[in-house]
């Protein structure tokens, strides 16, 4: 399917992902990529270049970089543009603040009226999804954007040199389905649509936990076989979880689900699964993170999904495992000798 209407698409965040999506989507749409810190924006546009997150691939000429981000939302402001919130769940909230503040007292053609979230995680201290965290922010319907969440098995620097990838984007809003559908479903990316939001959020954030579990079992090399079971096993709790919070069961047979978790839990370019790798050779993890260079979410949600997975009653044996791996109230075998110690239950 080809874009009827050209779209107008800001990406905030200059990180690996915001990069490389604003790679992918400029050969095919006006783009304009933001990032916070000026000296490397300055950079970026000079060098063409993110020498910091994304040596290995050079922006296309058709991108636009600034560090305005009034300038980013006006560009993406109107009923043909899109803003893709390319950051950490951590700055979700004060992006979204700004976000407000410009829509304010604006007439409708220049207000930013569609927005998708790229992050995966739950925002550290509430235990919030990113809608919620949305829903919050804006908090009187009728000042908010149409609103939804873009997720998927994607490393950033495939896409950025435009290999393919298949994304699912979520929304309740049917009319921003299909307008985002006909702005990014293009070239190699193939965007697939569905109204289940909370299922997959679930999908992207508890999937960064298990990858952590892979890499441990890997690290202490465990084989083929135990990788297979912790990634089956762990969709099965995260799939538990999600059903539990308001997702739908068949959502975590998808891209946002199985997909994600397959790709995250044994690519060798996964953050979360390299956290893993480095517990089980002894590393602490305060060395891990100071080394990583790149935010690996797993960390900040395996306390989070414990929490909720307790308050729902539902079982997540390898998500505990990790949660008190990570509070190094266990060693990585004994994390492991737990989960093998389990007694039998039916599938």
């Amino acid at each position: 399917m080809q874009p009827q209407q050209a779209h107008s698409i800001s990406v905030l965040g200059a990180g690996a992902w915001g990069t490389g999506i604003a790679c992918q989507i400029a050969p095919h749409q006006p783009t304009v990529l933001w990032g916070r810190d000026a000296a490397q924006m300055l950079r970026l546009q000079a060098e063409r270049i993110n020498a910091a997150y994304l040596p290995e691939v050079s922006l296309p000429p058709a991108l636009s970089v600034t560090a305005d981000q009034d300038a980013a939302l006006r560009h993406a402001a109107g009923p043909h543009g899109l803003l893709l919130l390319a950051l950490p769940v951590s700055a979700l909230r004060v992006t979204a603040q700004a976000i407000r503040i410009f829509n304010a007292d604006k007439p409708l053609g220049a207000r930013v009226q569609h927005l998708l979230w790229l992050c995966k995680g739950f925002e550290q201290g509430g235990g919030l999804l990113p809608h919620a965290v949305l829903d919050a922010v804006f908090a009187a319907p009728d000042g908010m954007p149409a609103v939804g969440a873009l997720s998927g098995p994607s490393f950033a620097v495939e896409v950025a040199r435009g290999l393919p990838v298949a994304l699912t984007l979520a929304s309740a809003d049917a009319a921003l389905r299909q307008s985002a559908v006909a702005a990014l479903h293009h070239g190699a990316m193939r965007i697939y649509a569905t109204p289940d939001v909370v299922g997959v959020e679930v999908g992207g954030a508890v999937k960064n936990v298990l990858a952590i579990a892979t890499g441990v079992s890997d690290g202490m090399g465990l084989g083929h076989n135990a990788r297979a079971a912790l990634v089956t096993r762990g969709l099965a709790e995260l799939s538990r979880l999600g059903v539990a919070l308001g997702g739908q069961a068949e959502t975590f047979m998808g891209l946002s689900g199985l997909g994600d978790l397959v790709l995250t839990a044994t690519g060798d370019l996964s953050r979360n699964r390299r956290v893993g790798l480095a517990l089980a050779q002894g590393h602490s993890l305060a060395h891990i993170i100071s080394t990583l260079g790149h935010v690996a979410e797993g960390v900040h949600t395996a306390q989070t999904a414990l929490k909720l997975a307790r308050a729902h009653r539902v079982a997540m044996p390898i998500t505990e495992a990790v949660s008190r791996l990570l509070d190094g109230k266990l060693t990585p075998q004994e994390a492991l000798g737990g989960l093998l110690q389990r007694q039998p239950r039916g599938e």
